[in-house]
């Protein structure tokens, strides 16, 4: 049977950065049309800049880096679910959320955890957050929906591009790049909608 694959990525360059963060940038230093042998760029920009997943490091100290992650949590059945809530409590978490290993919440990047929110997540045995906002939190509370999540081993994806995704369950492939060291790295992320068979 087929299935159909919908590319959920934002892109790097294009996508709205957070604020106070630079934007990414890109400088050519070999042009085939200059005379060169081939075509090649040099990217500068954050980890977290586009689609991209956190890694621990960023907000704790001792944090795992991201090439030191499972690949687990962003490969395999996900739910996308669209909360109705801008704010996600504990109490509108535990309440509302599916009991699901992988949730992408699509809100048109409008809905963020408190810390209370968070730590449910984490509670009910979520395995990966994905959002379609610049974050899982906010402005004025970054850092305790993060280390809820991250203290507890709950993988985030952010910045997902889900505006053609109807609520429902998919296969997930959103491996994150592997660099040693780092708290964050882009993220090609993946739906496949419809049945897959795997076979040994």
């Amino acid at each position: 049977m087929s299935y159909k694959l919908i590319d959920i990525s934002k892109d790097l360059r294009t996508a709205p950065v957070y604020p106070g963060d630079p934007k990414p940038g890109v400088s050519v230093f070999s042009s085939i049309a200059a005379g060169d042998a081939c075509n090649m760029a040099l990217l500068t920009t954050t980890l977290h800049a586009g689609t991209h997943a956190d890694a621990p490091l960023h907000f704790l100290r001792t944090g795992a880096d991201i090439a030191s992650l499972p690949l687990d949590p962003f490969i395999g059945e996900c739910t996308v679910f669209e909360p109705e809530e801008r704010v996600l409590t504990g109490q509108y978490v535990d309440q509302c959320f599916p009991r699901v290993e992988r949730l992408l919440l699509k809100s048109r990047g409008k809905s963020y955890f408190d810390r209370t929110g968070a730590e449910e997540a984490a509670y009910l045995g979520i395995k990966l957050i994905g959002t379609d906002g610049m974050s899982v939190g906010c402005e004025t509370d970054e850092i305790g929906p993060h280390r809820a999540l991250l203290d507890e081993g709950v993988a985030i994806l952010e910045n997902l591009d889900l505006s053609d995704v109807a609520p429902g369950r998919y296969f997930l492939l959103a491996q994150p790049v592997k660099i040693a060291g780092m708290d964050g790295a882009p993220v090609r992320a993946v739906l496949l909608d419809g049945y897959l068979f795997w076979s040994k």
